[in-house]
């Protein structure tokens, strides 16, 4: 039967353009969703700050709250606060990981020419503000927290520069995700290497095997992703078993999820088997063209299609809701401002995070290692330097991670908070007015120069 003679088939509008295909939809829908959930985010902070002082609004006594998971004789008990920040916090780490997967293998950190732009950024911006934090803290006992800084807040970061549409060049937001990404990377292994309190070794060898078994699957060609699922939760327990903290096993499922199709050949059956459904459609031939074309599919974009959304829109506001309650009173405002901590913080992120940035990129320009295509400004790159000093999420979790002192951690978040609030606010102003009014970052042709559709919401080819 010919497929000439089929009527065309009514559908749902396509959320993304076909006329951009310099764009993998994964990265439209990834600075899509992030974009949007930085709004949430928002109001996820502000709800708790307004909670955590109200006079018995019982804040801490509801996420200090105990739950329990047992298993015969194996269970876990811990408060509603740490299931949050060690179990659910992995899905969110599971979905940097693959983002990462992704981005390594057939993404932006593939392409040498462009790569290296963002990954001296991404060096200036964690050098800088750890070295100015330890400047304050040098010698006492809130040094250990220098990792506070060094991250990047990609869901704010995104959203803000989506505020500005055509002022911010798609280019730029396609180098800061890259950037957040590089960042990303740092941070986990900060995390892993430099706050690990103490390892079991047993549960650490159970957990290398269960990363060795995953790796397997993919070796292997398996793309149904129960199995890595079913893996995958025994190696979050292993890991926190192991004294690491549980969010690195995201990390490593999201590494080791394939990000290409297993097999070169699932594409030509899903070609025999489509072409059998339309000779003759009926439910054996749909259900085996259905497996094929979810077969095509790395397992690692159904993976993010499923749990990105759910990480942005749910679980980083809730955690968000969880951490970033703090008692705002004229005496913590007075500790805050004398206190190193709260200092360090609070100019790691506002001035070290433009400064390294800045420098490490213009650095990457000058020298002719990395360029930037596109329209891209002195001013576009300052603006998105300070809007990257908004080092929210994993800000405040590396703070749980560094500090058990009460008074050490709450001015931490205060600087943390701050921090984010000046740097947003820079960081706008800058786009503003000096976002048009500096000289190219270089000269380019628009060759190849990747362009983001102007709403991800609406099909631009349709009236």
């Amino acid at each position: 039967m010919s497929t000439a003679s089929l009527p065309p088939r009514p559908g749902p509008r396509t959320r993304l353009s076909s006329a951009l295909p310099l764009v993998p939809q994964p990265v439209t829908r990834f600075l899509v969703t992030e974009a949007g959930s930085g709004f949430l985010l928002l109001a996820a902070a502000i709800a708790a700050l307004v909670w955590a002082n109200i006079p018995g609004g019982h804040y801490e006594w509801v996420w200090e709250t105990e739950a329990s998971i047992s298993v015969g004789g194996y269970g876990i008990t811990l408060d509603i606060r740490h299931w949050i920040n060690d179990a659910a916090m992995a899905i969110f780490f599971l979905t940097v990981g693959l983002e990462i997967n992704r981005e390594v293998t057939v993404g932006e950190l593939r392409r040498g020419r462009y790569v290296l732009a963002p990954i001296f950024g991404a060096a200036g911006g964690v050098i800088v503000p750890a070295l100015i934090f330890y400047a304050f803290n040098a010698g006492t006992s809130a040094e250990h927290g220098w990792g506070i800084p060094i991250s990047t807040d990609t869901a704010f970061l995104l959203g803000i520069l989506a505020l500005f549409g055509p002022r911010c060049p798609d280019q730029l937001r396609l180098f800061f995700l890259t950037l957040a990404i590089v960042d990303d990377i740092v941070a986990i292994l900060v995390m892993a290497i430099f706050y690990t309190d103490d390892l079991r070794m047993v549960p650490l060898i159970v957990a290398i095997g269960l990363a060795a078994i995953l790796f397997g699957l993919r070796w292997a060609g398996v793309w149904q992703l129960r199995w890595y699922a079913l893996f995958g939760v025994a190696l979050w327990f292993a890991v926190y078993e192991s004294g690491l903290h549980g969010t690195l096993a995201g990390v490593i499922l999201g590494l080791l999820v394939p990000a290409t199709p297993t097999d070169p050949r699932l594409l030509e059956f899903l070609r025999f088997y489509g072409r059998g459904l339309i000779e003759r459609a009926d439910a054996e031939r749909a259900r085996l063209t259905v497996s094929a074309a979810r077969a095509t599919v790395p397992a690692n974009d159904r993976l993010q299609d499923v749990l990105h959304p759910f990480s942005a829109y749910v679980i980083v506001p809730v955690f968000a809701l969880a951490n970033a309650g703090v008692i705002i009173n004229q005496e913590s405002l007075s500790r805050a401002a004398q206190s190193p901590v709260t200092i360090g913080v609070l100019v790691g992120l506002v001035a070290g995070k433009v400064v390294g940035i800045s420098l490490g990129t213009a650095f990457a320009l000058w020298t002719k290692l990395g360029e930037l295509p596109g329209r891209v400004r002195y001013g576009h790159l300052i603006g998105g330097s300070a809007l990257a000093g908004i080092g929210f999420t994993i800000g405040l979790f590396i703070t749980d991670l560094a500090y058990d002192d009460p008074v050490q951690i709450a001015d931490a978040k205060l600087g943390v908070l701050a921090g984010s609030v000046v740097s947003a606010v820079l960081g706008s102003l800058a786009l503003r007015y000096l976002g048009e009014r500096l000289p190219l970052c270089m000269v380019e042709d628009d060759e190849d120069v990747p362009t983001l559709p102007t709403g991800p919401w609406t099909d631009p080819t349709r009236p």
